[in-house]
């Protein structure tokens, strides 16, 4: 079932679960390698299986749905058969036996044998309750004589097998029905839980990708800048240039060369936080190099987009909403619970006895029979203590009730930003790819007119900055553009499909309609239309009773 869970998320988006674990000449990931040494690769489609099946948020959340059902069984427990052995042996020395019977030379010296007698009967039936009814009389009529005839048995024992039955109550039915909730709940929480966790992972992969990206365009600006300051040595050597060219070019080479550094250092960090949420750890036989590789362009695939449409479908298929509804249907259970507290409670019990006899340990001579007990109890005045808790619980549900209409609104507000920074970045990507053809041109026409002796070097160096400005521009467009794309199908919940099956279970609360989340409903599940009325109503006849 928990792998389930873990797959079923993604196999409508990807259909992947037949492809190998990671790609490239290394295989699967853990794999002894020829060398020993080369780093695992993976496309977008095998991070993302990799992240579920590894990252250590996800399997607390698999965890957490285990543990809901270990509560489920706990209170389930309460309304079934209770059933207990108890079991119970003694030995006494036969030394003893004798000061049992007849006390210490301190306790019965100047007593009577009448006492003596008495005392011994006592001492006698002490510790064995089922069987004094039935002994202490003859024992009591007895002269210390016959008494001083009786042996009491150096072993007892005693059996007893007792079963407990629930009747009736008003919250163990209602807390196990809260228990079902706080599962659904926990499914929720996993649920969302993934979809962020493939919101970003895609983020980090995409990261990785335009890191690269940039890596590349301040390496080809670097060596332009080099062939550039070769240039000018040259034209300088030959008498061409003034030394200020040289200079100029050199600076403006030297200046690129940060730009470089700080791009593969966050090339290299943004590798080592794929891994972490990967779940990848340190391999000393890399080096200092990160654990990982990625395969892959950045993708430009404009997407049409109604947004209120986009709003309808997220309200309906996040399980952020889904979550606090099943919050909400928890805590009305345990307002019930509470309230269930003034109905009677009535349990029955029921068993056999078997005890051993004082004065023979024979299994033939037990005294042996059965017992039945029905005990009720009803509150009649507790001052108040179980309403001031049935006034919490209700206090809570409105909290949650007030948190689910404001989890709407969040909902609402990551849609409408996510399709904000789309329509941005769209925008940003189309002006900017016109813009990197014409920056393009302007380096070719100012090098070729240096080159035709009918320009200068700075404007070749500007033409240079300008071009970097563009690509780089362009590059972290795109990123924004995919990033945005992500986390609009994670507000959205498209970037994974899911099948709540929770029809044939019981309580009948759990079934899907329950988990409706549309615009139509409130809180509770209830229609919005049958609400306003009722409140309507509500107002009007305050209105006519002032």
């Amino acid at each position: 079932m928990t792998r389930f869970f873990l797959y079923l998320g993604i196999v409508a988006t990807f259909g992947i679960l037949g492809q190998p674990g990671f790609a490239g000449s290394e295989g699967t990931y853990g794999g002894e390698t020829g060398s020993g040494a080369r780093v695992p690769t993976f496309t977008l489609n095998q991070a993302i299986l990799t992240a579920l099946q590894r990252n250590p948020t996800l399997l607390n959340a698999e965890q957490e749905i285990k543990r809901s059902k270990g509560v489920i069984i706990q209170v389930r427990a309460q309304a079934l058969p209770q059933i207990n052995a108890n079991a119970n042996f003694q030995w006494i020395d036969p030394h003893l036996t004798g000061a049992r019977i007849f006390g210490n030379t301190s306790s019965t010296s100047g007593s009577t044998p009448a006492a003596a007698a008495s005392h011994a009967a006592a001492s006698l039936m002490e510790g064995l309750p089922s069987q004094v009814g039935d002994v202490r009389a003859p024992l009591a009529a007895a002269t210390p004589a016959a008494i001083q005839n009786v042996e009491q048995s150096d072993v007892s024992y005693a059996i007893s097998v007792t079963g407990t039955q629930l009747i009736f109550n008003g919250t163990t039915f209602n807390q196990i029905r809260g228990t079902f909730f706080q599962r659904d709940s926990a499914y929720f929480s996993f649920r969302n839980i993934l979809d962020q966790l493939i919101a970003t992972v895609k983020t980090q992969f995409y990261q990785i990708i335009v890191n690269r990206d940039l890596v590349t365009v301040n390496e080809e600006n670097v060596h332009l800048l080099e062939a550039q300051l070769k240039d000018q040595q040259n034209r300088f050597e030959a008498g061409t240039v003034p030394r200020f060219n040289v200079l100029q070019a050199d600076v403006q080479l030297h200046n690129q060369i940060p730009q470089l550094i700080t791009a593969q250092n966050n090339l290299r960090i943004s590798k080592l936080q794929l891994a972490k949420t990967l779940g990848l750890d340190f391999q000393r036989r890399f080096g200092d190099r990160p654990p990982l590789e990625v395969i892959g362009d950045m993708p430009y695939i404009p997407r049409p987009i109604e947004l209120a449409d986009a709003i309808e479908m997220g309200k309906q298929r996040r399980p952020f909403l889904k979550q606090a509804r099943a919050n909400v249907l928890n805590q009305l259970q345990q307002v019930r619970a509470t309230a269930g507290q003034w109905l009677p409670n009535i349990t029955t019990t029921g068993g056999g006895e078997w005890v051993s006899s004082p004065i023979n340990s024979s299994w033939h001579d037990i005294t042996k029979g059965w017992t039945a007990l029905v005990q009720g109890s009803v509150p009649i005045w507790d001052s108040g203590a179980i309403a001031g808790q049935v006034i919490q619980q209700r206090a809570l549900l409105s909290e949650t009730k007030i948190t689910y209409d404001d989890d709407v609104r969040q909902v609402e507000l990551e849609i409408q930003t996510a399709y904000s920074n789309l329509q941005q970045n769209e925008e940003l990507v189309k002006s900017q790819e016109k813009n990197v053809e014409l920056a393009d041109e302007a380096l070719r026409l100012a090098k070729a007119r240096l080159d035709a002796g009918a320009g200068v070097q700075l404007d070749v160096l500007n033409a240079t900055v300008q071009l970097l400005t563009a690509q780089s521009t362009r590059l972290q467009a795109l990123f924004g553009y995919n990033s945005s794309l992500a986390e609009f199908d994670r507000a959205t919940g498209a970037q994974s499909s899911y099948s709540e099956m929770f029809a044939n279970l019981r309580p009948r609360a759990t079934t899907t309609k329950t988990y409706y989340t549309g615009s139509d409903v409130d809180a509770m599940g209830k229609s919005k239309e049958v609400s306003e009325e009722r409140i309507s109503t509500t107002t009007t006849r305050r209105t006519n009773s002032k």
